[in-house]
């Protein structure tokens, strides 16, 4: 094991309290979810198998401190994604198990600017606020090969919430710079951990959760779990326009709601069976001739498209067009430049619009007769 300055890793100590009634909830013997959200990362890639991962190797932490409760794991990691992403299916994924410990991280996937602040404030207020009050704590990795993350607005949300985040800038990347080891000691390729990196990454999240399982050892045992709430019931005024905290992905399942309409026009929905929150690419619509388009109206005031781009080139190229605006037309490109597989894309459309009835129209415009794959549109995600 490497050695790294494991204190360091504390960027916000936050409160601590909400976790310290999870700790407690399980030291009384009850049972306890504890839940991961994130990118590939947490999803466990380069990790030599999934028990191996970081946010496998925290569960275990749960486990070994409190062998009495029976500990639920919720790993709901998936690759290339962002907190844009991740707000819109928090609830579905996520606060729909009810669990109580939560950790996320963006910090990889996220760009330092502030569209992706304003995306990350809506999913920590959206948690916060859940009825369930579950505990969080924040992570962000970094990029081992470039040194860049998205830490810098991520800790400006957190110390806002005075929600605990923990930091492996400021653990592991300075004994890279020091010397101490190679990148590729802990990274194949500068970025997703092998089994000791995510050794690393684990530990820094679980030293603090001992500093905080230490504290709680030397008070009472409650007999009644705390009510969750003493980060308060009212979050305070958010850092930003705040657009994404209201986020919802329609998707071929839901297309029918009454809080939007779909028409479709050559493209068809995928039907196929979903085997779990990973098989990203179903319940969405597809579409192979050039001119078959889909048009979604919906009261919003930001709207982002979420499409497969693939490596089985050649594929289809669509253009979305938000209110009849042709001028201003995005060009949706299903052919990806990249090698490691398909990519869950999404393109921002529409944000900060003045919240009224959008529609958004997304059409083919170019085919191949040796297109490889259809035209693949996972979801529109519209913000309130």
């Amino acid at each position: 094991m490497y050695s790294i300055d494991l204190k360091a890793g504390v960027i916000n100590k936050g409160n601590t309290k909400r976790i310290k009634n999870v700790m407690q909830k399980a030291r009384r013997g009850e049972g306890i979810k504890v839940a991961f959200l994130g990118g590939s990362i947490t999803q466990g890639s380069l990790s030599s198998a999934p028990d191996t991962c970081y946010a496998a190797l925290v569960y275990k932490w749960w486990c070994r401190k409190f062998p009495e409760s029976d500990i639920e794991y919720i790993n709901a990691g998936i690759g290339g994604t962002t907190s844009l992403f991740g707000v819109s299916r928090v609830r579905q994924h996520v606060l729909c198990h009810k669990p109580d410990f939560i950790l996320t991280e963006f910090a990889v996937n996220d760009e330092n600017n502030d569209l992706f602040m304003e995306t990350y404030e809506g999913l920590v207020r959206t948690i916060l606020s859940d009825k369930s009050s579950p505990a969080l704590m924040l992570m962000n990795n970094i990029k081992y090969d470039d040194r860049t993350s998205a830490e810098e607005i991520h800790l400006k949300v957190a110390a806002h919430y005075d929600v605990p985040m923990v930091s492996m800038k400021s653990t592991i990347m300075p004994e890279i710079i020091r010397g101490s080891f190679d990148i590729s000691d802990i990274s194949p390729d500068g970025l997703h951990p092998n089994d000791e990196g995510h050794m690393l990454v684990a530990s820094v999240i679980t030293d603090y959760l001992d500093t905080i399982y230490d504290s709680i050892m030397n008070e009472p045992l409650n007999e009644e779990s705390g009510s969750g709430n003493e980060m308060g019931s009212v979050l305070p005024d958010p850092l930003t326009a705040n657009a994404y905290e209201e986020s919802l992905r329609i998707k071929a399942y839901n297309m029918k709601a009454a809080d939007h309409e779909v028409f479709m026009n050559g493209f068809v929905t995928d039907d196929h069976p979903k085997k779990e929150f990973l098989d990203i690419f179903s319940s969405g619509f597809t579409a192979s001739k050039t001119g078959d388009s889909i048009t979604f109206k919906a009261v919003c005031s930001g709207m982002a498209v979420q499409y497969k781009k693939t490596v089985n080139r050649p594929a289809p190229v669509a253009k979305a067009v938000l209110d009849g605006d042709e001028d201003n037309a995005v060009i949706l490109d299903a052919n990806f430049d990249e090698d490691w597989g398909d990519c869950l894309y999404i393109e921002v459309i529409g944000r900060h619009m003045e919240l009224k009835e959008h529609e958004i129209s997304i059409r083919l415009i170019e085919t191949h007769e040796d297109d490889k794959v259809p035209f693949y549109l996972t979801s529109l995600i519209v913000s309130r």
